[in-house]
């Protein structure tokens, strides 16, 4: 799949998946095969940006309309996204279960599936990532020495719409290639004295991957949630799944999960039965989620 196999501008009115859009031309997948369309105008004008992910009618190699979305995300943009794979390495660089923690509660709120990918276990085995998350969302990890480790990804592909997300350097379009060799994705090296990487991916866009879609969505290096979903604070206890047995037990029937005395949530942190940096995580979002005002809030 790729541009250079779209066909432009074809004739005929069809209904079609985008897959990209690069200088204003879009990528779309229909039954007739790949073809080129440019978006009407009146999507600007009515606030409307067409998408990787978004069904859409096209007529005459122009995208006339856009389907109704399940969900949506603004960074990148993408829409109808099924699963989110989070690719975290054991190093270089080293899980930051904050970000990991704040993507996951943008996933539990939008409706998506989350799934972690850990990389670089040649390099250090030792990690708390499936200690932590393996009874929150599935944990593969992934041992590009053993091309069985990674089937476990393949078989969630199959007929979805899977986004790879992560921080730069973490190893998303090499796990794409591991998936699926004939892809040949830009892949990115470390600096290692910025600690970041370089020719990173810089769009969104849907690769079709054994009968499903992936996308490999830029890297980066802070996450901030309120750029992702529109979570208030007392949504937020709910993006948190190993939360729910605990939240109707607290002594105040609106207890924030936070601070409070005789906080049913709390206790199971200091029991060990919630994973501590999970509920610090939880704090932070909390406290700036509480203090967005009505009017400074998205429609993500």
């Amino acid at each position: 799949m790729g541009r250079d196999h779209s066909r432009p501008f074809l004739k005929g009115n069809m209904e079609g998946l985008i897959l990209d859009c690069l200088g204003g031309i879009y990528t779309a997948e229909t039954d007739e095969g790949i073809v080129s369309c440019k978006a009407r105008g009146l999507f600007r004008k009515n606030g409307i940006s067409p998408c990787a992910g978004d069904i859409c009618d096209v007529e005459d190699g122009v995208i006339t309309g856009i389907h109704e979305r399940k969900n949506y995300i603004l960074r990148p943009p993408l829409a109808n996204i099924d699963i989110m794979i989070f690719v975290v390495s054991t190093c270089q660089p080293s899980p930051d279960t904050q970000i990991l923690d704040g993507f996951i509660a943008v996933c539990e709120y939008k409706g998506i599936s989350p799934v972690i990918a850990l990389t670089k276990n040649d390099l250090k085995t030792n990690t708390f990532i499936p200690e932590i998350y393996s009874d929150i969302c599935p944990v593969i990890i992934c041992d590009y020495t053993d091309d069985r480790s990674i089937d476990p990804i393949r078989d969630i592909i199959s007929g979805k719409v899977i986004a790879f997300t992560g921080n730069t350097g973490v190893g998303k379009s090499t796990l794409l290639n591991h998936i699926s060799p004939d892809l040949d994705v830009e892949t990115s090296e470390i600096s290692r004295k910025l600690g970041r990487g370089r020719h990173t991916t810089r769009v969104s866009r849907l690769y079709k991957v054994l009968d499903g879609y992936a996308a490999d969505t830029p890297g980066f290096a802070t996450f901030d949630f309120t750029q992702y979903a529109d979570i208030t604070a007392p949504e937020l206890a709910s993006c948190f799944r190993e939360f729910d047995r605990f939240t109707g037990k607290c002594r105040f029937s609106d207890c924030s999960h936070t601070r409070e005395k005789d906080c049913a949530v709390i206790e199971a942190v200091n029991e060990g039965l919630i994973a501590r940096t999970r509920h610090e995580s939880y704090i932070k979002m909390y406290d700036v989620a509480k203090n967005i005002k009505d009017w400074q809030r998205k429609s993500t």
